[in-house]
């Protein structure tokens, strides 16, 4: 942890504002990481990585994303699909997957996302679908169509493309049977794959480059087909998932605190009772999450899954809440000149904001509610829409 530390302040940070300017995919950073020998924390050790997971050290991960978040929320996410990947692959991948895939990251440094966004809802202005199909042909499976916030994007050499031969819909938004959903690794260097860059104009969250992708046609082989059909849902996979966004949240706050709390050193303000106010509130909120997440490492750690699945997302919920107060608490100490350009308070401003719209919280908190009033709920998507995905 110390030298992801020391990268995080001496070279991502730095690197930050280059990336949200000119919304391009971080490849120095994870060059930074292959070369500190960082880049594979979720890979087994027999592989060559560093054996991190839900099993063992879940923690540690974790704390590595937290850190990450402190310098750049936009460069975090593109972390996480790749570990979450790693741990994906690890549980679910044949042996000859394994060995396939793995020597890929771990020698060559390549990297991987998962890739599900298909809403199928529209949006004022908006004229064509979204949405992919996929059909079972000779030898394997062939995709065509489109998803959007494909995290990473052309920065990748492959994705896990999760997909339904039911619909369209992926995983989130699909109202098919469980099992009609397949997790299909994409070769990205496949030409019937590729990107629009034109789609993402976000506020925040720029460096993530989560393009729209287009398949046409695309030829996925059967021998990259991973775990069984509908193992995503039927094993909740997406639960242990969900905790690496309340540790990215609690790493912006951190870093909107940091930033915040120089500030008023600067200027002498130590002593303002408003100030004193804000920064308590500010270091009781990330005291907090700490706990949480904590806390949800524990239960995983320690095999209590069905404990960890519930805590992990009042984690979720919290997580945002608190660190949307922190950021907050941070914008009102500093004023005004904080939120110009380029201040690092500005970007987290933009990216704290727009990444904790990924999930919507008034949704996390009613599953939560319905757990602990013995009702039905999805614990994985927070879905209300009555489809039957990831319901417990």
């Amino acid at each position: 942890m110390d030298h992801l530390s020391q990268l995080t302040q001496e070279e991502f940070a730095p690197r930050a504002a280059q990336y949200d300017q000119t919304a391009t995919f971080p490849a120095k950073n994870f060059e930074t990481l292959f070369d500190a020998g960082l880049h594979a924390p979720a890979v087994p050790i027999k592989y060559g990585g560093l054996g991190l997971g839900h099993n063992s050290d879940i923690l540690t991960l974790w704390m590595m994303t937290r850190e990450l978040a402190k310098a750049d929320l936009a460069f975090t996410r593109c972390w996480e699909g790749h570990t979450n990947i790693q741990v994906l692959l690890t549980a679910n991948a044949n042996d000859a997957q394994k060995q396939r895939w793995f020597e890929g990251i771990v020698q060559r440094g390549e990297k991987w996302a998962g890739w599900s966004g298909e809403p199928l809802s529209k949006v004022p202005g908006q004229t064509s679908g979204i949405g992919t199909t996929v059909k079972v042909v000779e030898g394997g499976y062939i995709v065509d169509g489109c998803k959007v916030f494909a995290t990473g994007a052309d920065g990748l050499q492959w994705a896990i493309l999760f997909v339904s031969t039911a619909g369209t819909g992926a995983v989130r938004h699909n109202d098919g049977p469980a099992n009609s959903v397949l997790m299909l690794a994409c070769d990205l260097s496949d030409p019937s794959v590729s990107f629009d860059s034109t789609w993402w104009k976000p506020i925040g969250m720029r460096g993530s480059v989560s393009y729209r992708v287009q398949f046409d046609h695309t030829f996925i082989p059967k021998e990259n087909l991973i775990g069984y059909p509908g193992q995503y849902l039927l094993e909740e996979w997406q639960t242990r998932f969900t905790p690496q966004y309340g540790a990215a949240f609690l790493g912006a706050a951190e870093g909107a605190y940091g930033y915040a709390l120089a500030h008023i050193k600067k200027q002498r303000r130590e002593k303002d009772a408003y100030v004193q106010h804000r920064i308590a509130k500010s270091m009781m909120n990330i005291e907090t999450m700490d706990l949480w997440l904590r806390k949800v490492a524990r239960l995983w750690e320690t095999g209590q899954h069905q404990q960890a699945k519930e805590a992990g997302n009042r984690f979720r919920y919290l997580s945002e809440k608190l660190a949307l107060d922190t950021l907050e608490h941070c914008t009102r100490m500093c004023g005004a000149r904080a939120m110009i350009q380029p201040s690092p308070l500005e970007r987290i401003y933009r990216d704290l904001s727009f990444y904790t719209l990924h999930d919507n919280c008034d949704r996390v908190l009613a599953s939560i509610g319905q757990e602990v009033l013995g009702q039905e709920s999805d614990r994985a998507f927070f879905n209300s829409s009555g489809n039957n995905q990831g319901k417990s």
